[in-house]
């Protein structure tokens, strides 16, 4: 501000030469740059007026007089200070009107510019409005004709080019006819740039076309035809013509030919520099000639990707030896995708979606070219690879091959996907139908040698088939070892399963001895078989083999129930379709074969046997070592039963017949091992009570006709049970734990146990109609009751029983309860039913006093 600075110096001026001669200091100096400072603070202006406003010298002087406070320096310093800021308040005021009103003069000049610009719009609107309407009327005179003359021109030019190439197109058959040359096309040709040879192809095919038309000699004659000349002038001038004609089809086609490779070799440098408008450019010309394959077929065949991968395809494949095993492992996890396919397929996947881009810029039939790089990516690159892997995998293991066959298979079909998704020359949108067809035809085409007929299911068999082999190779040999020759009729009908056996191990040694049987395998299948080498195999007589190895196992059974479920899980993966029932059948008949007729029936069989032979057992306790086997034999049972219903009987929903045999089958071998495990637990009944029968055959005569002779010490009425009661109760006891662990706790040991119970309670009831029995035996006779009962009462009985154990407690009523209370006691059981009346008579009979009249009355009675 002019006018403030002018004053602020005027003002500071005299005050700067007044302060050498005044007492009182001079106030500081400030404008209004001091008020606009940032860091001005109100406190510091203040203290700084007050400091200047106290003289130096009295800020020297002694205490004591410093003490008197003097107010008029600084009355006389704020006043000046406050004149100074009313100054600059009056200039600030001043500027402000000032700039007040300029922005109303700008505001002002502002709204007439606004109002000129509005005004200078509307009559532009208005004159386009006139003009619009002008121009789309139509006659003679108005402003349409100028649109009329426009598109006159527009033709014009179009007829005058169009004259203009058939000039030269004239010129360049006239040439081609008459001297034999094409000089003219040659020139532009050689001037270089897509565009010439574009032209110069346009015209070589045009005079071709004229050639057929105008020079029919060049051409080869159909049907006879020939050109007929009347006259010797005619003659002369035929010869004479026939003297200076030139081959116009040959010079023409000799030039496309050159043209050609021109254009092939301007596409690569196009290529190269990435010109896409000048590869679409040769592309469209050389589609022309021959439908665009000398360009696919340079495209495609030079393509830095099948170099690269040449020599890598076809290379042998590698890999850890760890891997390898891994992957011919049945108890292992595959490993997944070899990796150099895998490496392969990636790069496919990459190179693939990469190359659409370019191909669908530099070719105007992009589909077509994309298909034709497809077909050579799958054909050579992909199909050579997975053939060298699966014949590597070949070398290893039926299941190496198998595994390696589904992992391509997965990993191509993931890559296919992913392909159609991408849509390639129609990306973003997903491939076109055409494309799509092309992908699952050749996805198809790499997998068929390894899918036609029954190709594939019979690998998975032999597979299975030579690992249940190897896992029951020691199973078969201790129980064929176990097997003798036959000398009744139930071992005469028991020798099939002893020729199912021999088949079975014949067949597994027959394999191991096979020279198409990769070392790797049969390495594999000697460990699975617990053998060192194929040569203990087939010495059968030096395997060593345990108890343990005739047992069943059900850690054996769910490894063939894993190896069944990948084998299913492979075909419905690879094989799926209409065939899915007939494999799953052909699986199903494998898996009954091995784990239900080879398994389990040979090992109840064996259970049964043993059972058998038990029960002549007299000179010491019978053997119930097989008991415990059943559990095994029911749990596999059950798993066997669950997996076929639960896998593999859905499978074969698609065929009702196949569904049918299967289920029939099913039901028919399941029917089969439930008669064989309930003809052991049959035998096992049969023993026990049989036992039972000769411990209770050693009661003595006195047992329960005990001498009354209160007098000796220890008497026999102190014993709370007889010997034999004893050695029942503690067999009997054994018994109850043993089958509860071999019998899950359910209805089949409810079952058994109850038909044992009911069996020991017929044993009693003829065991007690054997022997005489006193008063004194009678109370024996409770006590040795009701330690059998107590032994009843801990086992898993059926409400079936209830009444049996009421049955035992009246024996012992019945040789207790004097005589006169007996018919009554007699009347109440035979209401209830708690017997038979045979049995009754029989136990009424046994008692002392059974001759008496009140005995002889209740008998009579009943």
């Amino acid at each position: 501000m002019p006018g403030t600075t002018s004053t602020s110096s005027s003002t500071s001026q005299p005050a700067t030469a007044y302060s050498g001669r005044s007492v009182f200091g001079q106030a500081p100096s400030f404008d209004l740059e001091t008020f606009s400072n940032r860091d001005f603070v109100v406190k510091d202006f203040i203290e700084t007026l007050s400091d200047s406003a106290v003289p130096p010298n009295r800020r020297s002087a002694p205490s004591n007089q410093a003490n008197a406070f003097d107010p008029k320096p600084l009355i006389r310093t704020f006043e000046n200070a406050l004149n100074r800021m009313v100054d600059i308040s009056t200039g600030l005021e001043r500027r402000e009107d000032e700039l007040s009103a300029a922005v109303r003069r700008a505001e002002a000049q502002h709204e007439n510019n606004m109002a000129s610009v509005r005004r200078k719009l509307e009559q532009d609107m208005i004159s386009f409005e006139n003009l619009n309407v002008s121009l789309s009327r139509k006659g003679e005179g108005s402003v349409g004709g100028v649109v009329s003359i426009g598109s006159k021109l527009e033709e014009l030019d179009r007829q005058r080019v169009r004259a203009q190439d058939t000039r030269f197109l004239i010129q360049c058959w006239l040439e081609v006819s008459e001297r034999g040359e094409l000089f003219m096309l040659e020139d532009i040709r050689r001037q270089g740039g897509g565009e010439s040879k574009v032209r110069c192809a346009h015209i070589a095919r045009q005079l071709m076309k004229i050639s057929q038309r105008l020079d029919p000699q060049s051409w080869p004659q159909t049907n006879g035809a020939s050109t007929q000349v009347n006259g010797v002038n005619g003659g002369h001038e035929l010869a004479k013509k026939k003297q200076q004609r030139h081959n116009t089809r040959e010079l023409i086609e000799k030039f496309s030919e050159t043209l050609e490779k021109d254009l092939l070799k301007s596409f690569d440098e196009f290529y190269r520099r990435e010109n896409f408008d000048g590869m679409n450019d040769c592309a469209k010309v050389l589609y022309d000639f021959n439908s665009g394959a000398s360009v696919i077929g340079a495209f495609v065949n030079q393509h830095q990707f099948f170099i690269d991968r040449s020599q890598l395809i076809t290379e042998e494949v590698g890999g850890d030896a760890d891997t390898w095993e891994r992957l011919a492992d049945p108890d292992a996890e595959p490993p997944g995708v070899e990796p150099s396919l895998q490496s392969l397929i990636e790069e496919v996947k990459i190179v693939v979606q990469e190359e659409s881009a370019i191909i669908k810029r530099a070719f105007p039939y992009g589909e077509q070219v994309m298909i034709k790089f497809l077909q050579r990516v799958f054909q050579q690159s992909i199909q050579q690879r997975l053939e060298k892997v699966l014949e590597k995998a070949n070398t290893i293991s039926s299941l190496a091959f198998l595994r390696s066959l589904q992992a391509a298979r997965s990993a191509i079909s993931t890559l296919i996907d992913d392909l159609k998704m991408h849509g390639l020359t129609e990306s973003p949108e997903p491939a076109s139908p055409h494309i799509t067809m092309v992908l699952d035809q050749q996805f198809d085409d790499l997998f068929v040698p390894y899918f036609a007929g029954s190709t594939y299911v019979e690998r998975e068999k032999r597979n299975l088939e030579e690992l249940y082999s190897s896992l029951l190779f020691k199973f078969t040999i201790f129980h064929s070892r176990r097997r003798k020759a036959p000398t009744t009729l139930m071992k005469s009908l028991a020798k099939s399963g002893s020729e199912m056996l021999a088949s079975a191990r014949d067949a597994y040694v027959e394999r191991l001895d096979s020279s198409d049987l990769a070392p790797a395998q049969k390495k594999m299948l000697l460990r699975i078989a617990g053998l060192k080498d194929a040569e203990n195999a087939k010495a059968q007589t030096e395997i060593e083999v345990s108890m343990e190895d005739g047992f069943l196992s059900t850690i054996n059974a769910k490894r063939m129930f894993k190896w069944l479920a990948e084998a299913v899980g492979r075909d419905l993966e690879l094989n799926g379709g209409n065939e899915t029932a007939k494999d799953v059948s052909a699986l199903l008949h494998i898996l009954i074969t091995n784990m239900a007729e080879i398994y389990l029936e040979t090992a109840l069989d064996a259970n049964s046997d043993l059972a058998a032979s038990q029960e002549t057992a007299t000179k010491a306790e019978p053997d119930l070592s097989y008991v415990p086997t059943l559990r095994p034999a029911i749990a596999i049972m059950h798993l066997l039963s669950t997996f076929i219903h639960t896998v593999l009987l859905p499978l074969a929903a698609s065929n009702i017949s196949i569904r049918k045999d299967m289920t029939r089958s099913t039901t028919q071998t399941l029917e089969n091992l439930e008669n064989k495990v309930n003809n052991v637990l049959q035998h096992s009944i049969d023993v026990i009570l049989n036992w039972t029968s000769k411990l209770l055959a050693q009661q003595k005569k006195t047992d329960f006709r005990p001498k009354d002779d209160p007098s000796a010490p220890n008497t026999y009425m102190e014993l709370l049970q007889t010997p034999t009661c004893l050695s029942v109760y503690t067999f009997l006891s054994r018994i109850h734990p043993l089958f509860l662990t071999s019998l899950t706790p359910g209805p089949n040991l409810t079952s058994f146990l109850t038909e044992l119970a009911f069996g020991f309670r017929n044993l009693l009831f003829a065991h007690f109609q054997k022997w005489q029995v006193n008063a004194a035996g009678g109370i024996m006779v409770t006590k040795d009751l009701s330690r059998y009962i107590e032994v009843l009462r801990t086992w898993e009985l059926g409400e079936e029983f209830d009444g049996g154990v009421e049955s035992l407690v009246e024996i012992g009523h019945l040789f207790v309860v004097g005589s006169e209370a007996l018919g009554e006691r007699v009347r109440g059981i035979s209401e209830k039913g708690a017997m038979e009346l045979g049995v009754l008579r029989g136990l009424l009979g046994r008692r002392e006093d059974a001759g008496g009249i009140g005995v002889q009355r209740v008998l009579g009675g009943l």
